[in-house]
């Protein structure tokens, strides 16, 4: 009976500490798998949501922003710089704006 009480014990500490990891904020950035446009003219990349005011030349290649760092591409605008800015939020913010309950600061991550 001793033994049951522990584990119930240990348990409820386990959830509790689940719990509170849950709503801990966090540094979020954005995936490497993230869109982005290259713009091989300017040497730049473009945030999907930004392109309609980038002013882009025709030398463009859609990729991911792992590709664009690895080319040491810079961001084409500051629209672009705040698209793909990190913020700070816990896992139930997270969740909250993937489920759509909150909205998103960018769509492009």
């Amino acid at each position: 009976m001793k033994r049951r009480k522990i584990w119930i014990v240990v348990l409820l500490l386990a959830a509790a500490v689940l719990l509170l990891l849950f709503f801990m904020p966090r540094e979020n950035v954005p995936a490497p798998e993230s869109r982005v446009i290259l713009e091989h003219s300017f040497r730049t990349y473009i945030a999907p949501s930004c392109f309609e005011e980038a002013d882009a030349t025709n030398f463009l290649e859609e990729s991911t922003l792992a590709k664009a760092q690895e080319l040491e591409y810079p961001p084409h605008s500051s629209c672009t710089e705040e698209a793909f800015e990190g913020n700070r939020d816990s896992g139930f913010i997270r969740l909250m704006k993937e489920l759509g309950v909150m909205e998103k600061e960018s769509k492009d991550w």
